[in-house]
């Protein structure tokens, strides 16, 4: 009979816990049901606080019933603390910025969306520094960690005491494995299937929020903000592969060819081979391109250099290109200022070496569509494939849907209003778009 080890009546008792725990913010919150099932628990002895890395919840069985015999409802706010970074998908779309500092910027919204819902299960009594926090928030236009991390930014130049004091009141859970740039490629492959899971939750969650009804008012809209931001700010590199098409180009395609029956056959019959190579092969990459660049007073010559630079090294990948690649960067305000063609990599490097915008004047987005539809009229774009338009939104779109796909890509709020319902349309953060030197 086999006599039960204390390590292992622990980790029975830490599971019954965490389960418990699972079970009351349920029944607080039935529209995470998805959600709070897209974890698997997991020990990891010696943590101060749980953690995950999107796939697993990690837990000290020390920890867990120390803390719950102590302050049970620190567990539930934990446990739902780390549950919804995992919905707004905060570990995976933090890019080049600050570890330390984004981490805080998502904890604060994690707890601030936690303290607005209210529920018995997680309340608690809200201290001066937090109050303070949260008015700041609710003053903003914009909800999101991504908005807060800007803030956050500057207060770090000015009263890094600051920084420390709500790095102190906000902390709840470990961020330590949290995807990062550094992981090899096996976590890295394991961090995008995590990625992709947890979007799929986040659109379950967002659909049974609005089924059950559950959450009114505020909180609601506050819930469906940072899933909105979230979803807003998916990898640029994803969303330009939307544009990518199967053509194709002459090439031997190894994975069709047969050398051996090949060589038999020079073998055999002398230059009679018997099969011949296939000279052709299936590629997905970009032919035709034009990138549209809204050089008005209001868009930063910086953060369209930086724009340009990180969409040409996404098209330069290896397999991005055909053979005859032909991209067309177009610099217009209220008028086509200029329009420059690449068709190498070469050509590439030194047009962004010498890079400088153009105009500078109101926008219009209508001379542009005029200008491109031009060019496919006289033979000039033959198969365009999509147009990228990046811009700060204010100026006066088409209404005519053009025969091409088309994306509007923002580095600020824009009234979605205003956009024409054929546009695609994704928000982007400055931090995309950081170059390390």
């Amino acid at each position: 009979m086999h006599v039960q080890t204390q390590g292992e009546w622990e980790e029975e008792m830490s599971e019954k816990i965490l389960s418990f725990i699972r079970d009351e913010i349920y029944l607080d919150l039935r529209f995470l049901e998805s959600a709070l099932l897209g974890l698997t628990e997991k020990r990891a002895d010696g943590l101060m606080t749980l953690a995950t890395d999107g796939v697993h919840l990690y837990y000290s069985s020390e920890q867990v019933m120390r803390v719950f015999k102590s302050n049970a409802k620190f567990l539930d706010r934990a446990y739902l603390h780390v549950i919804l970074h995992c919905v707004f998908s905060h570990l995976w779309i933090g890019g080049e910025r600050d570890r330390s500092l984004w981490g805080l910027a998502c904890d604060i919204m994690v707890e601030y969306t936690i303290d607005t819902m209210d529920k018995p299960c997680t309340r608690r009594i809200l201290s001066y520094l937090r109050r303070e926090m949260y008015q700041e928030i609710k003053s903003g236009a914009q909800v999101s960690a991504a908005v807060l991390y800007r803030r956050l930014l500057e207060l770090n130049q000015s009263q890094p005491e600051k920084i420390k004091a709500l790095s102190e009141e906000f902390y709840t859970d470990d961020h330590g494995r949290w995807p990062g740039k550094e992981d090899g490629a096996a976590k890295q492959q394991a961090a995008e299937g995590a990625r992709e899971k947890w979007n799929k939750i986040a659109r379950q969650t967002a659909l049974a929020q609005k089924l059950r009804g559950e959450e009114k008012g505020e909180e609601a809209a506050l819930f469906e903000a940072e899933l909105a931001a979230a979803r807003s700010r998916k990898n640029y590199k994803d969303f330009l592969r939307r544009f990518a098409v199967y053509r194709e180009e002459i090439h031997a395609d190894p994975d069709e060819f047969d050398l051996n029956y090949y060589t038999y056959g020079l073998k055999l019959y002398g230059n009679l081979p018997l099969i011949e190579p296939l000279e052709s092969r299936e590629a997905h990459r970009i032919q035709e391109f034009v990138v549209a660049v809204d050089t008005s007073y209001s868009t930063s010559g910086e953060l369209i250099g930086n724009f340009l630079r990180e969409t040409f090294a996404i098209l330069s990948e290896r397999d991005s290109f055909f053979h005859r690649a032909k991209i067309r960067i177009i610099q217009c305000d209220n008028q086509v200022q200029r329009d420059e063609e690449i068709t190498g990599r070469e050509q590439l490097e030194t047009w962004l070496y010498n890079f400088s915008p153009v105009g500078g004047g109101g926008t219009d987005f209508r001379p542009v569509f005029a200008y491109v539809n031009d060019l496919i009229g006289r033979g000039e774009l033959q198969d365009l494939n999509g147009l990228l338009y990046f811009t700060d939104g204010k100026g006066i779109y088409p209404k005519k849907r053009p025969e091409y796909k088309t994306a509007f890509l923002f580095l600020d709020d824009y009234d979605e209003q205003a956009l024409p319902p054929w546009a695609m349309r994704i928000r982007l953060e400055p931090e995309e778009f950081i170059r390390e030197h």
